[in-house]
Formats: C-alpha cells, structure tokens, sequence
C-alpha cells in the first residue's frame, strides 16, 4: 500500500468523531481502523490531555477497561479493574522562588523559566547558598571503574553536569547510572547538596522554549515514601544550555569548548566555578488519586496458566498546559494513545487465540511524573511479584513512515529476543538495537519499572538507518511534537504500518506465553543483577 495512504487513513478517521459526520469513513483500510478508533477517542480535546488525577483520565481509564472487559479479559486481583494510586503533587509558587548567581559580591538573577527550571519531583522547600563545581558528566560507574568525582571536593557544594555519556562504558550502565535517583546516590555520599544539569545543545529532544513551558504543570511522588526516589535531593535544576556561559564566567572555559570536548569524545575537564548559587523555593502540595487499569487473559496451560506476560503502556499525558499556538492541550496521542490501543488490539485479537501462559494487560497512571503508575504496580503488583515473568512496553512507537526496521531497547539484555525477531520476520520486519542509546530510552519509560523488579523487559520504536529520511522524519516530529500539543490526531499516521506493528506485538506475546521456558536474563546483563 502506498505511504501516503496511512496520512489519507488518518485524517479520515478524524470524520467519524463525535459531530463530524463520517464523510470517509468507508475509506478506512480494516487494518488500521479499530486501532485508530482508540487513538482518536483517547487523544480528543474532550479528555483534555489525561493527565494523571484529571477527569480526562477518569474517563480514559473507564474506556479502557470496557474494552478490556469486551476483549474478555478479567479484574486481576479482588480489587476489579482499577488499581487505586495515592500521589502527593507538587508546584513551584515561582512568585515566592528566586534563583541567583552570586559572583564577587554580585547578585545576578537568574530568571525561573527562560534560564533554568526547578524540578518539582525532587527539591526541598527552603533556601539553599552553595558554590558551584562543574563535574563534566557527573557520573560514578563502579562496573567501570570510572567516577567523575574521583580526586574532586563536592562537599557542601552544588555540582553542574553535561547531560550524556562518556564514551567506552556500556550502554546498560550509562542508563542506569545516569538516573536521578542512582546519581544522588554518589553525590550524597560525596558531600553534594544539589544537581544543575545542563543539556547539549546538539542532542536536545525538543527546544527549550517548548520544555519551560511544562515547568508549570505540577509534578507527582507517591504518597508512600517508601516507594519514592530520591527524597532527600535537595535541589535539581535544569539550565538553559544558553546560559550556561553565565555560570563558566571566569572559570577559563567557554560552554562551546566543553561541547568540542564531547564531540571529540575526550576527557571533559572537571574545575571549580567561581560563582555561588542562591535558591530560595517554595512549593505547594497537595494529594490526589489515580489508577492503573489492570486486566488478565488467563492462559490455558494448567501450570502455566499461574505465570503472567506483561503488555504495558501508559495511559497518562500531560493535561492541560501552558499554550502553544493558541493550543493548550496536550491531546498525547502517539505520546502515548498510540500503545494504549495497541494494548487493546491486542487484548481483542488475543481472546480467542489464548496462550499457554496468562497476558496481564496494564495501562499506567503517572508515566509522566517519572514512571510512577508502573513503579507502584511492580511493587504492590495483583498478582504474585514472582509470576511476573517479562514485560514488553508501548510507548511511543511513532507509526510516521512505513515498518522496515524495528528498533528494540533491551534487545541484547534476555532471551526475549528470538522470540520477537520470528515475529517481525513473519513481518518482513528487521530488528534493531536502538539507534541511540545515548538517549538512555530504556530507563525513560515504564519498562524500566520492570527491569528494576527483575523483569525481563523491550520496549519499542519505529526503528530506521543512519542518514535516512526516516530518521529525518523521527527526528522533526520531536523537534515540532513532542509534548506538545500538536501531538494529536490531526497528524500524519501510517496506519498499514501501524497494524504490521501491531501483528507483530500479537505474535511476540504469543510465542513468549507459548514457549516452555520461562524467560531469562542474558547470562551477561547488567539488569540480571535486579532478580530478587
């Protein structure tokens, strides 16, 4: 089929909304229509983003478990459909909150929005004064023997890093290592009192006019604390990397240098900076509830039957929000719509081809206040934590161009990979390890939940070759997308791909729930460690 038929598909799927009429409709290919049907329905204006807690989630939610419900999958567990989650939500008062750079007696704000951002998931209320150290990554590796503070006095001190990875060290422990939550390990124990880090320019996913602009939407932790991360970071800070030469003033570096440094892949240089940082923050809390939608297809082995496959994909976006182009929606709908109807293809395709091994559906509250839904879920799970036997993750797979290559996170870590490749070559599909790494994607979403509980894990992407159009085309939509609110279902969509995509999935989790070993780590993984 030609490509341009996924774009035709996609804007007349846009005719069967509620008082549009269904000028069309009769155009839609049957592959992708059912698929679409859910995508549009949960990234309509009418949900208003689904942010976690919201009334558009509510709702988002109740669709989802009635179609579940009709795919004949059950309540996993006493407790029905709907796994409640406490959070405790947060929001900088910035008209009470200043941020200033403090250089030879010289206070110098530093504006909230257009030169830094406060993260709101960590952060202590109070004021804070401490110098600045910039320490290149800011990175500890045991595994590597590579630790960025080695031979440097962070005591009492807030450090700056370049966001990214130094070259020769694994990608398994770049990722791991480089989450908040693993860095404030090493710092704390340095002496460190807060974290800026500053991103290069020449990775940057979406600019940063458009990121300053979610600083206002408030953020989440679960309400036990027991599950939070990091709760004594006192301070993170995002800097514009625009203004990162107002921090180097005097250090003899220029930002650019340190960049031809990363480029070069050499050493970054480690000094202290002459500048102090005053922070004064003031956040306001609050409480709120949410659900994961949780649901089974039992197996129909009567041993196997008690092990569980997992297909994830969150629910949650980002609500409503500051406006872009007069748009103040954040409809997410390959952000991530897109996975949660494939989850409910799935479950439909799936009820009258039962595998050996149950399916556990799972659409995630709080995907994006930091994998929150998914955390709570391998940690208060339905079922018994050690069932839990491996977890393949919708998120974003991005359907922009025809599927010839499908990029994989998590490829090399478990067997799980023989399986999903004899369901893309039945698809005439490739796999590939993701193209890059360095973005640290594999701990980005909610797979990563279930790595952290020894989970056997993939998550997935539209994969595409160096140079190519494709990764052209990848690469505009998060530039012009991504979180943002044009993310919605008046975008260019393949649907023919999406469909393959989505057979391909189908296939995977049959031949894993089928299979007579249950999966496993590769014997080399660095993950294999989590196994309990």
């Amino acid at each position: 089929m030609p490509h341009h038929w996924g774009w035709v598909a996609a804007w007349a799927g846009l005719a069967v909304l509620p008082g549009l009429g269904c000028a069309f409709a009769a155009e839609l290919p049957p592959a992708g229509q059912s698929w679409w049907s859910h995508v549009r329905f949960l990234a309509d204006d009418r949900l208003e983003g689904r942010a976690t807690g919201s009334a558009g989630y509510r709702e988002a939610a109740r669709y989802v478990e009635e179609q579940l419900r009709r795919a004949g999958a059950q309540p996993a567990g006493t407790a029905g459909y709907l796994q409640r989650v406490r959070f405790q939500s947060r929001t900088l008062v910035e008209s009470q909150s200043s941020l200033t750079l403090v250089r030879d007696g010289l206070a110098m704000p530093l504006v909230i929005g257009d030169e830094a951002t406060v993260s709101l998931r960590y952060g202590l209320t109070g004021q804070i004064s401490a110098p600045l150290v910039f320490v290149g990554y800011g990175l500890t590796v045991p595994e590597e023997n590579y630790d960025d503070f080695k031979d440097l006095d962070v005591r009492g001190k807030i450090v700056v890093a370049l966001a990214g990875n130094p070259p020769g060290i694994a990608s398994a422990l770049r990722m791991h290592y480089g989450a908040t939550a693993e860095r404030w390990k090493f710092l704390k124990r340095a002496g460190a009192v807060g974290l800026i880090v500053v991103q290069n320019p020449g990775s940057m996913e979406a600019p940063w006019e458009r990121t300053k602009l979610l600083r206002v939407l408030p953020s989440l932790v679960l309400a036990d604390p027991a599950l939070q991360d990091a709760p004594d970071l006192p301070l993170l800070l995002s800097l514009n990397p625009a203004s990162m030469d107002r921090l180097l003033a005097g250090s003899g570096y220029t930002f650019s240098e340190i960049l031809a440094f990363a480029d070069l892949g050499r050493p970054l240089p480690k000094f202290t900076l002459p500048v102090t940082l005053k922070a004064r923050l003031v956040f306001k809390t609050d409480t709120l509830e949410s659900a994961n939608v949780v649901a089974v297809l039992p197996g129909r082995d009567p041993v196997l039957k008690n092990e569980y496959v997992v297909l994830s994909a969150h629910l949650d976006h980002l609500g409503v929000g500051e406006p872009v182009a007069g748009d103040r929606i954040y409809n997410g709908a390959m952000d991530n719509a897109a996975g949660v109807a494939t989850l409910i293809e799935a479950a439909r395709r799936l009820q009258n081809r039962p595998p050996r091994r149950s399916v556990l559906f799972l659409a995630v509250c709080g995907e994006e206040k930091g994998l929150l839904g998914s955390r709570y879920y391998t940690r208060r799970p339905t079922v018994p934590a050690n069932q839990l036997v491996a977890d393949l993750n919708l998120d974003m797979f991005l359907p922009l161009y025809p599927l010839r290559w499908l990029s994989v996170q998590g490829l090399e870590e478990s067997n799980l990979e023989e399986p999903l490749r004899q369901a893309a070559e039945a698809e005439g599909v490739t796999l590939q390890s993701d193209p890059e790494p360095s973005r640290n994607g594999f701990i980005r979403s909610d797979q990563y939940s279930f790595v952290r509980a020894g989970v056997p894990a993939l998550a997935f992407k539209f994969g595409y070759q160096s140079g190519s159009p494709e990764e052209r085309q990848q690469k505009e939509w998060l530039r012009t997308r991504y979180h943002a609110p044009s993310d919605d279902a008046a975008q260019f969509v393949d649907l023919e791909a999406a469909d393959r995509f989505n057979r391909i999935i189908e296939e995977a989790l049959l031949r894993i729930a089928n299979q007579d070993e249950r999966p496993q780590w590769s014997a080399n993984s660095f993950f294999k460690q989590f196994v309990e």
